[in-house]
């Protein structure tokens, strides 16, 4: 995979674009893509593609198709493709990586001005806001704020987990949702170890991802408010069709199959929704991820948490 990334930023012998937009993508969801790729510059960005559904030709009508960068495997996730194909030594080139979900509305975004504000606020992991008012929102700390530039922590005065002035953990502070993450050179070059090669989920990971700040996970982690998307919680996972199950198969109990993200279009009345055992399953590796932190603290006597027991809040 290195080669032909190394080719095409070489080609013409023009400088090579500073950051890198990567999309797991489905070809049901190929308008709402392209919308997100208009947004991105092309001497700016450079475009890749994870096709989960293997479908490839059918995108190379868009107009830039071609500049894009193309890689295909069925049945897969986003966290699986960054994995195998973003390693810290083949992005080296880029300042910035936006690895991001297809259901993204960009309608309020503008690449370059959120990038301005992330350099301005010296956030190395960050995600734009979320407008609560059009998005699916999961996390208080992703909604956009109005009147603010950008925001790194959230209030929450009654219920279980609570948030205040003085809370100094994730998902009080020092947190991002996975669906949109934007991460710096330095922080990705982190993030991609934490990633584990077995699991293909990521729940877990998010509240471990202030280690990789590159400093304070107070004031290097943010979400930007000026720059906000709309989350539109398209059940693109786990969400399969009559004739797709001939393809994919039946079982739905393999975790591959369960995990198959196949978009719903409107006029599909028969279908098979495995989106419970999904959740199940990314409960499961959340577990897994965290005995595996668990133990990898144990076994390494030199490793000294700057967080101390701070890191026991979760996020789900």
């Amino acid at each position: 995979m290195e080669l032909p990334i190394k080719t095409f930023l070489c080609q013409n012998n023009q400088r090579p674009p500073m950051n890198l937009l990567a999309i797991a993508a489905g070809i049901k969801q190929k308008k709402i893509v392209d919308q997100i790729v208009r947004k991105f510059p092309s001497k700016d960005f450079v475009v890749m593609l994870f096709h989960y559904d293997g479908v490839v030709d059918e995108w190379k009508d868009l107009v830039w198709a071609d500049r894009a960068i193309h890689v295909s495997a069925a049945n897969q996730t986003k966290w699986w493709f960054a994995k195998r194909f973003l390693h810290p030594d083949i992005v080296a080139e880029y300042n910035y990586i936006f690895l991001w979900d297809e259901d993204i509305g960009v309608e309020n975004f503008n690449p370059r001005r959120y990038l301005s504000i992330v350099k301005d606020e010296g956030l190395e992991i960050s995600q734009p806001a979320l407008d609560p008012v059009k998005s699916e929102v999961h996390h208080p700390i992703t909604a956009r704020r109005r009147n603010s530039k950008a925001h790194r922590r959230m209030y929450k005065y009654k219920g279980s987990g609570r948030c205040d002035d003085y809370s100094t953990a994730p998902p009080c502070i020092g947190w991002v949702e996975m669906m949109a993450p934007v991460f710096s050179r330095a922080a990705w070059r982190c993030a991609w170890y934490m990633i584990q090669n077995d699991l293909i989920h990521a729940w877990g990971l998010d509240i471990q991802l202030g280690y990789c700040a590159q400093g304070d996970r107070t004031k290097n982690v943010g979400v930007v408010d000026s720059e906000y998307i709309v989350h539109l919680g398209l059940p693109t996972l786990g969400v399969t069709t009559e004739p797709e199950l001939n393809t994919v198969g039946q079982a739905s109990d393999d975790l591959e199959q369960i995990a198959n993200p196949v978009a719903l279009a409107p006029s599909q009345s028969r279908r098979y929704d495995n989106r419970p055992e999904v959740r199940r399953q990314s409960y499961i590796e959340m577990q897994i991820f965290r005995n595996r932190w668990k133990h990898a603290v144990e076994d390494d006597k030199c490793w000294v948490d700057p967080y101390g027991q701070s890191t026991n809040q979760t996020s789900h």
